[in-house]
């Protein structure tokens, strides 16, 4: 079978924390000569509404995309769900539940922020930013380097929005995977060893999450990405084969708010896809036939 040969399926739009539109982000991923792309905002489903419509012949393969923000008491975790149905109550009830809590924790810094630092900001501003279809730390953090408060949105968020801690407003990984299966989508594992903050999960810590989530149902892991060192690309892959999981690619390419480029998942990196992403490429494949 001919495998297609760019491939991002970790990509942001404004339905997120992303800064190009969904038809901004169709132009560049034509651009950039990506063969299977998906677009997965966080906690949203909205653009993989919007682009099947703006979809031309030629154009690059789609699948919708999802990413939840999840988080237990052993940690957090970044939840893909890929080519479920985004009519189904069960995948919008998991947004709704993402979307709720996105929207306490945004207003609970912006609290925080008021009461901790004086830091002000015009209602005007205010009322723009959580009309945002899923507001998050890098909106707040352009807000205080517009207001002066900081020079870079970077420092916004290392130095004052990560002061404040949440416990549990967030998504269970068992509410996500269960809804992704639920709406007949593939739940994957996003930068599996990348945890909260700088945390870096390996080894028999990382096997030891696996095997958590993999019993609540996931089904694959993304282990080729742009933040990947060859070594941490290779565990993965490793542990993909053992346990038998689908493999992913993906670059989490957010416009100008991060520096990363399409298509910038290190996939280049192989001279051939490993047997887990032809198997993940082939089931994508026979569910369009179906």
């Amino acid at each position: 079978m001919n495998y297609p040969k760019k491939i991002d399926l970790h990509i942001h739009t404004t339905v997120s924390d992303g800064t190009d539109t969904p038809g901004e982000l169709l132009e560049k991923v034509r651009e950039a000569g990506i063969s299977l792309f998906s677009v997965t905002d966080h906690d949203a489903v909205k653009a993989s509404t919007i682009i099947p419509d703006l979809l031309k012949e030629g154009d690059p393969e789609f699948v919708c995309g999802a990413e939840f923000s999840c988080k237990d008491e052993d940690g957090k975790y970044h939840i893909l769900g890929y080519d479920y149905d985004p009519s189904s109550d069960t995948i919008l009830g998991l947004v709704d539940l993402g979307h709720t809590y996105r929207m306490n924790k945004v207003k609970a810094r912006l609290d925080f922020l008021r009461d901790r630092f004086g830091f002000w900001f015009s209602d005007e501003d205010l009322e723009k930013l959580l009309a945002r279809d899923n507001p998050g730390k890098p909106h707040i953090a352009n807000l205080m380097v517009k207001y002066g408060y900081t020079e870079t949105k970077e420092i916004a968020i290392l130095e004052y929005i990560n002061q404040l801690h949440f416990h549990m407003e967030y998504v269970r990984p068992k509410e996500a995977i269960e809804g992704i299966l639920g709406a007949g989508g593939i739940p994957v594992l996003a930068h599996p060893c990348y945890g909260s903050g700088d945390q870096l999960i390996i080894g028999q810590e990382m096997e030891e999450r696996l095997k958590k989530l993999i019993g609540m149902g996931l089904q694959g892991v993304e282990a080729f990405y742009s933040g990947f060192t060859a070594k941490l690309q290779n565990e993965m892959l490793d542990l993909a084969k053992k346990y038998d999981l689908y493999v992913t690619a993906g670059s989490d390419y957010h416009g100008r708010n991060k520096m990363i480029e399409l298509g910038d998942n290190n996939l280049d990196t192989v001279d051939d896809y490993p047997e887990e992403m032809k198997r993940f490429l082939d089931e994508l494949k026979r569910r369009q036939k179906c």
